[in-house]
């Protein structure tokens, strides 16, 4: 699986991204709720999720807007998510730690498979680390915003609740894709090493994803701060 690190090119007028993430925004809420949910799907979110913040990066540095965010009332607002905007970072840092431990555990796992062991200490590995990855979103409180404010700042409040139920939703699907047989069995062990070799790949390509989407909000963060100090 090929985990294109560009997203699509965003539009050439900043006013025609307001539509275009909402649509976005609740294209995703679709996928991320759905109960078919894959690692494929959870790429394509992560793809999807950069391009919508590159079009609110957009959104944000258009002179319109950045008067609109620098009045009191925004203002209050606009640093609330900045705030916010810190979560959203850390909790990505953490994915991708995560990730760097499955992705070990999972060469150790072929190794195991390989030399004929008992690999099922590093089945158990695998799922308390997925399990480990989940419980951090409990931390996490999903702060929404008032009706009152402006369209842009709920844009990024949605922008940011999405981001966090999709990379939740991340987890979930990895703890599923090793699982525990009943009895062991070499011949029929559930991990033969095609399959490890596909999860790494996967969970290699989420890294990829995650890594870009990292960047850009730090980028949208400094638009941010960029526009609070005019």
């Amino acid at each position: 699986m090929a985990y294109h690190q560009r997203s699509s090119s965003a539009p050439s007028s900043p006013r025609s991204n307001k539509p275009e993430v909402e649509q976005q925004l609740q294209s995703l809420s679709t996928t991320i709720s759905s109960p078919l949910a894959t690692i494929d799907t959870s790429c394509d979110g992560l793809r999807r999720l950069e391009g919508m913040y590159s079009s609110i990066e957009e959104m944000i540095c258009t002179p319109s807007n950045q008067v609109i965010l620098c009045q009191s009332l925004q203002r209050k607002v606009v640093e609330a998510e900045l705030g916010r905007s810190v979560v959203l970072l850390d909790l990505c840092n953490a994915m991708l730690e995560s990730f760097m431990e499955l992705k070990m555990t999972v060469q150790e796992l072929l190794l195991d498979l390989r030399r004929g062991e008992d690999a099922c200490a590093q089945v158990k590995a695998y799922i308390r680390l997925s399990k480990k990855a989940q419980k951090q979103f409990k931390k996490i409180s999903k702060k929404s915003v008032s009706d009152k404010d402006c369209r842009m700042v709920m844009l990024m409040a949605e922008a940011r609740e999405m981001t966090i139920s999709l990379l939740e939703s991340t987890c979930r699907v990895l703890s599923k894709q090793v699982e525990m047989p009943k009895t062991f069995q070499r011949s029929k062990f559930m991990c033969e090493e095609e399959k490890l070799r596909a999860l790494e790949s996967s969970i290699g390509d989420l890294e990829i994803g995650v890594e870009l989407l990292y960047r850009r909000l730090i980028q949208n963060r400094v638009s941010l701060l960029n526009t609070l100090s005019l």
